[in-house]
């Protein structure tokens, strides 16, 4: 899967990275090589499951799609 992220200089120094189609996905790092990796750490967490999420109905059916 390929996001694109905007990566943005911060007035602190650094950068920050937000992933626009993941709202509320974003992270920052002192060089643009460690806010891509803490950003590509930020969307694995932000898109893995929570057992929380699977409490469904018990007649609920799983599909899988390819985005």
């Amino acid at each position: 899967m390929n996001l694109k992220v905007v990566l943005e200089p911060s007035n602190e120094g650094g950068y920050t990275v937000i992933v626009p189609s993941l709202p509320g996905c974003i992270s920052e790092g002192e060089t643009k090589a460690e806010a891509l990796q803490n950003i590509r750490e930020a969307i694995d967490l932000y898109l893995e499951p929570v057992e929380d999420d699977w409490d469904f109905a018990p007649n609920a059916e799983l599909a899988e799609l390819a985005v």
